[in-house]
Parts: C-alpha cells; structure tokens; sequence
C-alpha cells in the first residue's frame, strides 16, 4: 500500500510547492483545493458538497485532484496484481494443478 500511497503524497508536495509560489488568492486556493481533493481520495472520502459554493474554479480544481488521486491510487493497485500474478506465473511449477 506504501507505493500507492507514494504516487499521491508526490503530488501533494507538488501542490504545496505551487501553493507557496502563487502570486494571486484565486490561484492559491485553485492550489489549496487540488491538494484537498488528492488527499480526499488518499483518505477515500468526498468533500464535493463543500465546494460547490465556492468559485467554480476552485470546485473544478478540487475534483481534478480528487479524480488525479483516485486515478493514481487505481494505477498502483493495477501495479501491484500485474506484480503479484507475474510473481506467481514464474514459482509456479509446471506440475503443478493450478498452473493447468
């Protein structure tokens, strides 16, 4: 679970790295909700609702980091059963019943 979780923290440090550099409120807080919505879906929880009084700006950066944090999360896991069955496939000796 560490290198799926991995994938989101990176990206999160991102977004705080940008957050520090932002030169206007609007883009502080575009920075601000993207992070929100990267560790939302490391947490798997939705705060949607929540933004959706907020500047549409912000709401629509709020869901590219939660969907980019779903998206990544699902790419390691991908990962992991591609490793784990390419794992199996090579210990697995050919007289073996579940290799038939």
């Amino acid at each position: 679970m560490k290198h799926s979780t991995d994938l989101v923290n990176v990206r999160i440090a991102w977004c705080r790295r940008q957050s520090a550099l932002a030169s206007t409120e609007p883009e502080l807080d575009g920075w601000r909700a993207e992070e929100d919505g990267l560790r939302d879906a490391l947490l798997n929880r939705d705060h949607t609702d929540d933004y959706r009084l907020s500047d549409p700006q912000v709401l629509e950066r709020y869901l590219l980091g939660f969907q980019d944090g779903a998206a990544l999360l699902c790419i390691a896991r991908a990962e992991r059963l591609i490793h784990a069955a390419a794992s199996h496939k090579e210990s697995c000796k050919p007289s073996a019943s579940i290799c038939r």
